[in-house]
């Protein structure tokens, strides 16, 4: 059976035990399409996915994390959530690990953030997708996010063409 739940102390550790071992496999799916693709430095991805800055993001009180559990121990995937304002919040990344892709995961993941998110009276949800991964595009429109506009970030290793996507709760 599978379960979203939002993630505690240990649920954290856990992933983020988890995603260091999935990113350490170089050849990875993981690690290709969250790592390599965008030429992202190895000690940013150490730092970022660390249990020190997962859990400190959680202290800081803006951000959540949900995630998709099979029995209510083995991970499937992940979401993360940024309170922006009192009205917007940010799907800052939303993961479903490679062997349980196309099971609905990123789907309940989804859902259980948006009813979160309007329980705490948040209006609108923004979500950044690169301008080439067709299969994000498509998996929040299919969702009802709506296009709201193209950019480029400029992060400290690369540039990246960026679409950005509301859904209005």
């Amino acid at each position: 059976m599978i379960t979203i739940n939002k993630a505690s102390r240990h649920g954290i550790q856990a992933l983020s035990r988890k995603l260091w071992k999935l990113l350490e496999e170089k050849n990875g799916q993981v690690h290709q399409d969250n790592v390599a693709k965008f030429g992202i430095p190895e000690e940013y991805v150490r730092k970022a996915f660390s249990e020190e800055a997962l859990l400190e993001a959680v202290a800081s009180g803006k951000s959540t994390f949900y995630l998709a559990l099979e029995n209510r121990c083995k991970i499937l995937g992940f979401a993360q959530t940024v309170q922006k304002d009192a009205e917007m919040a940010e799907l800052d990344r939303i993961v479903v690990f490679p062997e349980h892709i196309r099971q609905g995961i990123g789907t309940l993941l989804l859902n259980k953030v948006i009813r979160d998110e309007k329980r705490k009276g948040i209006k609108n949800i923004v979500v950044n997708a690169g301008k080439e991964e067709t299969h994000a595009k498509r998996f929040y429109e299919k969702n009802g996010f709506k296009p709201a506009k193209e950019a480029v970030a400029e992060a400290p290793w690369s540039k990246i063409a960026l679409v950005t996507y509301q859904l209005q709760l």
